[in-house]
């Protein structure tokens, strides 16, 4: 059996999406900035998308920028916001348990001068909000906080955090990476005070490549990359017609039964999480079960070093992640399991499981068998 479990990582594009990508590629593939039809054909298909995405997130079409994915969409977002109101101050405030995407691009803004405050959190993946109350002041520029926390599912207060930013500064603009929110709840940047969102395509069963910037419509953002002007010379390059209408139709279908899905992928994660906590010596990592988000669970198998039981995994056919997957290539100590505090045994012991909607019950039960075999037996391994 072949049980996939890194859903967090990416996830198996829709047959529906793969064929509108397939169509685009082959049939209409004009490019977007010319006159002629075909040029017509393939701009009807960006035209479209960003229709659904706009009503998606109950906001305009024209703040809807497609980018090649959730990293260029911080960058933007961060670099983009951050040159164009540095004459209003130079502060920035994000968390110490962002994506690699977000803490690396306020590394490189703290080189070019600004100052980037990085916010704690609790032992449950909680932003501080006395932090974030002590932190901002009048020159605060940009607040940057991810929605869902992509190693263990903390959902952080994004209306609350938006109210609390703008009562010390009504202009500060607010960044939020919905890379692992965007489909699994209904974002609406109007109503929760968020300028900037980032969201990527290929996590939630749409294709790799391709991503979304919401941008409001008054907030001050410069471009970061300059050439023909397209996108209203806020993301220059020709743009990628087929992975624009794959996720487009991967909104719609992510959407389409949302709270089913959401509701079957809390049962599975309760189940493997009682699976896992009948093993001797484990533990859950970060919020309550219910209190995050429905397809990230996090555990610790105190023993066994997280790239063992991996492998280990994957021979029985079993995938799961040991970490944030951007990150793989430069392996270090997680900076989200290192914020909740946690002892370096848990730290080095923990894999993140993430389900999706193609999972069913029989792979999570053939998960929880295997584990309760593999685990006491590498452990006996790993002690001679």
């Amino acid at each position: 059996m072949e049980v996939y479990l890194d859903n967090s990582a990416t996830t198996k594009c829709f047959d529906e999406v793969a064929e509108v990508v397939m169509r685009a590629m082959t049939e209409d593939y004009g490019n977007p900035s010319s006159m002629h039809r075909k040029g017509v054909e393939a701009e009807s298909y960006m035209r479209q998308a960003r229709e659904i995405l706009a009503r998606s997130l109950k906001c305009k079409e024209k703040e809807i920028f497609f980018t090649s994915g959730g990293t260029e969409s911080d960058n933007l977002a961060l670099i983009g916001a951050a040159r164009a109101n540095c004459r209003a101050g130079k502060k920035l405030i994000t968390t110490v348990i962002e994506h690699p995407a977000v803490l690396n691009t306020m590394a490189y803004l703290e080189e070019e001068g600004f100052q980037v405050t990085y916010l704690p959190v609790d032992g449950q993946g909680g932003v501080r909000l006395d932090a974030l109350q002590e932190a901002m002041t009048e020159d605060t520029i940009l607040v940057s906080v991810m929605y869902v926390n992509n190693e263990i599912g903390s959902v952080q207060p994004i209306g609350e955090i938006s109210r609390m930013i703008r009562q010390v500064n009504p202009h500060v603009l607010f960044h939020v990476d919905a890379v692992q929110a965007y489909g699994k709840y209904h974002i609406r940047p109007k109503r929760d005070g968020i300028d900037l969102l980032s969201i990527s395509g290929h996590k939630i069963h749409g294709p790799k490549g391709i991503g979304v910037l919401y941008i409001h419509e008054k907030a001050k953002i410069k471009p970061i990359n300059y050439g023909g002007g397209q996108q209203q010379g806020m993301r220059s390059g020709t743009d990628n017609v087929p992975g624009i209408a794959g996720i487009a139709k991967a909104s719609e279908l992510v959407y389409r039964h949302m709270e089913e899905d959401n509701e079957r992928l809390y049962e599975w994660k309760e189940r493997l999480a009682e699976g896992i906590l009948e093993i001797e010596n484990t533990y859950i990592n970060g919020p309550e079960l219910k209190e995050g988000a429905p397809h990230v669970l996090n555990a610790s198998f105190v023993g066994i070093r997280s790239e063992v039981l991996l492998h280990a995994l994957e021979d029985r056919g079993i995938y799961v992640s040991s970490g944030s997957a951007c990150a793989s290539n430069h392996p270090s100590v997680s900076a989200t399991l290192k914020g909740i505090g946690l002892s370096k045994e848990r730290i080095d012991s923990a894999l993140r499981f993430s389900l999706g909607i193609f999972n069913t019950r029989e792979e999570i039960d053939y998960c929880i068998g295997v584990l309760k075999e593999l685990v006491p037996m590498l452990r006996r391994y790993q002690r001679r």
